[in-house]
């Protein structure tokens, strides 16, 4: 219950206030496509490409607004081994793991994109599910390992991820892609400045990538309902104020 939010005396679940300002902006004209975004590219002249599970689309501006997940396992290393072969990018960090033997950690079409993005990089590929349904995928050089992990070993870096049942899996890299894809993935793929689980913004709610804002708890600082909808409100005013300013030149 979201007790601290103006204009709701008795309260309201965050499911029901989410609804409800979907069907407030649809009743508006607004069109929702509730679709899974796994991939965010940009293309020449300053348009977007967003890639869904179902559908692409380009865009002059792109606003990052869904929350700051933590979809990373706790207790097993990751944080340890951050920059020290486990990494959140395939795109970005690919070019590091030419010719090895890589992991990507996640069951959905996120790893999917992930690991899709390593197959001609990649010497080969271990799709790990931590104990999840394996998905449907097959490539030549991926395999798929459904075991539950108990840690990631190495002495100064990646060396491989030790499972539940005592097994050793050798590996050099790890990129984490559990879940679905969130604010700071994005971000972080885009080459937008972060701090740490955080999108870097100035006051207008941009990012350092032109047409790229952020707003809402993956900005961190206040993490409030009323905090997001003022980011929100600014996000959107700089992005008409940014496309009206584009036809116009």
């Amino acid at each position: 219950m979201i007790e601290n939010y103006y204009g709701f005396e008795n309260g309201i679940s965050g499911k029901d206030l989410y609804n409800t300002g979907i069907k407030q902006a649809q009743n508006l004209g607004i069109e929702v496509k509730n679709e899974e975004v796994i991939k965010i590219e940009i293309q020449d002249k300053n348009t977007f490409s967003i890639k869904t599970v179902e559908n692409e689309y380009t865009s002059k501006v792109v606003i990052l607004a869904t929350g700051n997940k933590k979809n990373t396992p706790k207790n097993i290393g990751i944080e340890k081994y951050e920059g020290k072969g486990v990494s959140y990018c395939a795109i970005c960090d690919g070019f590091f793991y030419r010719n090895k033997s890589v992991s990507v950690l996640g069951s959905g079409e996120y790893a999917i994109s992930e690991t899709n993005d390593l197959i001609n990089i990649a010497k080969d590929i271990t799709i790990l599910t931590n104990g999840e349904k394996a998905p449907e995928f097959r490539a030549d050089n991926v395999k798929i390992d459904t075991r539950e992990i108990q840690e990631i070993k190495g002495d100064t870096k990646v060396e491989g991820v030790q499972f539940k049942d005592g097994n050793t899996l050798e590996t050099e890299g790890v990129f984490i892609a559990q879940g679905v894809a969130g604010s700071t993935e994005f971000a972080k793929k885009l080459g937008a400045l972060t701090n740490k689980d955080t999108i870097i913004v100035n006051e207008k709610q941009e990012t350092n990538i032109k047409g790229l804002y952020a707003c809402g708890d993956c900005t961190g600082g206040l993490l409030q309902v009323s905090k997001s909808v003022y980011e929100g409100t600014i996000a959107g005013l700089e992005a008409i104020k940014y496309i009206k300013e584009g036809f116009e030149k």
